[in-house]
Formats: C-alpha cells, structure tokens, sequence
C-alpha cells in the first residue's frame, strides 16, 4: 500500500516530474513510478512497487466522473490535467491485462519560439502563407506538438486571423494576441476530428489546426479545408517526407487514390519531420527533415513516384530543403551528438557515414 493518500501521492509525484524537468511520469502496476528524463526511463528510487489498487487510486485521483465512466466504457481515454494552475499534462490512462496504467506527458507552460527550438528559420514563412497543408511528423515523444505550437503562436502574434485548433486533448494553452483563437476539445467541445473539420468551414476560419490526423476522414477533411483557401497545419505518426505522402494516399481506397494524390500535390506546402536526439553532456537536441513542397515534389506526388523524394530533399538545399542526415551530419560535426546516436537515428546510416 502507498503511505500517502492517493492525492499527496499524485501531487508528489507530479511536482517531481517538474522539478526533475521530466517529460514523462509512467504508472504501472509491477514497477515503481517511473519518470522519462533526457529521453530514458529511470524508476523513482524511493518510492514503492505499485499494485493494481495502487495504480488504479492514483490515477482515479486525475479522473472527472465523465472521464471515469468513458474509461471503464473505452479502456482507455485522453484528456488533459492542469496541477496546481502552473502545469498542464497530457494523461493516456488505459488497461494492460486487465489492470490500468496511465502515461503523463508534461507541457510546459511556456510556448517556445521557432529560435528557440533550432527548428529551420524557414518555417517563419510557412506561417505567413494564407493557405497550403502543413505536416508535422515524427515518432511519439519527438516534439511535434511542440513545433505545432511555435507556429501557431507566431501566427497569433503575427497575424490578424480567425485559428481554430481541434484536439485531443488540449494541450498548450493559446492566449489571444492579434489572432482569434478557438481551442476546440474531442468529446468537450466535439465528438470527432472529421466533424469538426466541416463545422471549422462554417466558422470564418483563417488558419485551422488539426493536433493529429487518424484516419481517413480526417485526412479527406483536412485536404479539402486546404485546398478551399484556407492554411492547414496538422499532425501525422509517420517518419519522414515521403512515409507521410504515402501513409496519406494509401489511407484511401484504390479507386480514389489519383485524386488524394492530385489534391495533396496542388494544397502540400511542406513535411517538417522532427527527432530529438541525445545530446552529449545531457538534454536532447533537435535534428529535422525539412521538404518543401516546389514544382519537382508536385510532379513526383502526382506521377506516384515518391521513392524519388528523398533524392530530391538531398539535392534542394537552395529551395529550403533539408535531409535528415544533413541535419545529423551537422550535429556530429558541431560536436552536439555522438556519431553512434546519429547513425542509431539515421534511416540510411551508410549514407550518413560517407557524409561525415
């Protein structure tokens, strides 16, 4: 049994995860509490091994009686939690044999800048367009929403437009400057991405967010509201440029797939594909793929010739373009990274070593 209440506990643990500048605080039934810092996992040292009641006290302590009725429905469910009116965390609660573990990520209360992620300056163009549809991809744990963020505050900072995020669950917290901006929650303020999509087309936006897509009308959602003038910005669980496209059109079926292709070559403006990498001495540090969507990567999405684009990202740096392992290469050569974490990280690690 846990000494504390479940409150003081989860409150302990919580505040640990802040002070230790944790991303992550696992619990699960077997094991102690365990934080992710720097990218590892490292159980608490002092604090006990959790059983099911234990697991199941603590995170019904971060519950609402909605949320607690929609997991024992589900079996697993996302929302947010905000701790002590300074921190906010992304909690996935679910069931792993028949018993819950839960999963807490840490937003940090301040949105950083484009600068102050090393993302590439040109993303500070991307936010100015006044239409397209913009990719963020990566592995989960890789800053996606992070960069996501970066770019609408620059938009709100920036622009006098009309935002409307739709998520799951709400993460970072937009504070109106110039811009509107109307943060829209799965099942509190809609019941799915697609249907807020459409209903986005009705409210006057300038700039809609979607925090990820997930299936395929989502996706289908998301091109039309691009290709009807408005700017995109969007979220997808894939690696690199040319995964994402292909993830993309083969989410449909055949019969439609030359029309997804014609669509996304006329309303994709760029892939930006994010890693955090080890940095030596400790931290992590960003290395990205960057395609920016030119006439070349237009003819080769509609001419299903995808396997060319990483050749053509290798080849584009004058038009913004950069490949991952460029991005490595750099780190390594900086003396940011290790080489063994830069190949560990690399798709094509011969590559890599010939341009080190």
């Amino acid at each position: 049994m846990l000494d504390l209440s479940a409150e003081k506990e989860i409150d302990e643990l919580l505040t640990m995860v802040i002070k230790k500048d944790a991303s992550d605080l696992h619990l699960s039934e077997g094991r102690p509490a365990t934080l992710r810092i720097d990218g590892q996992l490292q159980p608490i040292a002092d604090k006990p091994i959790l059983k099911p009641s234990d697991v199941k006290a603590l995170v019904y302590v971060l519950l609402s009686p909605e949320e607690e009725s929609r997991l024992e429905k589900e079996k697993e469910i996302d929302f947010s939690y905000t701790f002590e009116k300074s921190a906010r965390f992304r909690v996935n609660v679910y069931y792993q044999k028949g018993y819950i573990s839960a999963a807490l990520r840490l937003i940090p209360s301040k949105i950083r800048t484009i600068e102050e992620l090393n993302l590439p300056a040109i993303l500070h163009k991307f936010c100015l367009m006044n239409q397209g549809f913009f990719i963020i991809v990566g592995p989960s744990g890789h800053g996606k929403t992070t960069a996501l963020a970066a770019m609408i505050n620059e938009i709100n900072e920036k622009r006098n437009d009309h935002v409307i995020t739709i998520e799951d669950p709400i993460e970072y917290i937009f504070h109106q400057s110039k811009s509107i901006i109307d943060q829209r929650e799965l099942y509190h303020d809609t019941l799915s991405f697609d249907k807020a999509l459409r209903s986005a087309l009705r409210q006057d936006p300038d700039v809609i967010m979607v925090g990820e897509m997930r299936d395929t009308e989502t996706i289908r959602a998301a091109l039309t509201a691009a290709e009807t003038g408005h700017l995109v910005l969007a979220t997808l669980h894939t690696n690199d440029a040319a995964q994402t496209i292909d993830r993309i059109v083969d989410s449909f079926p055949p019969h439609q797939q030359n029309q997804i292709r014609y669509q996304l070559a006329s309303t994709l403006i760029g892939i930006l594909s994010r890693r955090l990498i080890p940095r030596i001495g400790g931290d992590r540090i960003n290395a990205v793929e960057l395609l920016v969507a030119n006439g070349a990567i237009r003819n080769l999405i509609r001419e299903n010739k995808i396997y060319q684009i990483p050749s053509t990202i290798e080849t584009s740096f004058e038009d913004g373009m950069i490949s991952l392992n460029k991005s490595l290469a750099d780190l390594v050569a900086r003396e940011e990274i290790s080489m063994d974490s830069a190949l560990t990280f690399s798709s094509n690690p011969n590559e890599l070593r010939l341009m080190i």
